[in-house]
């Protein structure tokens, strides 16, 4: 179901948005529904996003014979 909604913004930036809508092709309305989708989208996404690369190597030392202190160890070797 549709429902109008009145929005009340400055002068310039109506102007920018109806210039963008005749260059894009989409009404306002179109504009302004996608933009909510992404802001939806957005909060649907957990907070703390996790780039692909980090993804894939989530859990890949679960069944590491290396532990914490191992990698404490190393980077003190490293560094000190």
């Amino acid at each position: 179901m549709n429902t109008k909604l009145t929005l009340r913004l400055d002068d310039h930036l109506i102007e920018s948005a109806k210039k963008y809508s005749a260059q894009t092709g989409k009404s306002v309305s179109k504009i302004v529904s996608d933009f909510f989708v992404i802001i939806k989208n957005e909060k649907l996404k957990d907070s703390s996003s996790i780039t692909p690369t980090v993804q894939s190597l989530r859990g890949i030392l679960k069944d590491s014979k290396f532990s914490e202190n191992d990698y404490k160890n190393h980077l003190e070797e490293k560094y000190l």
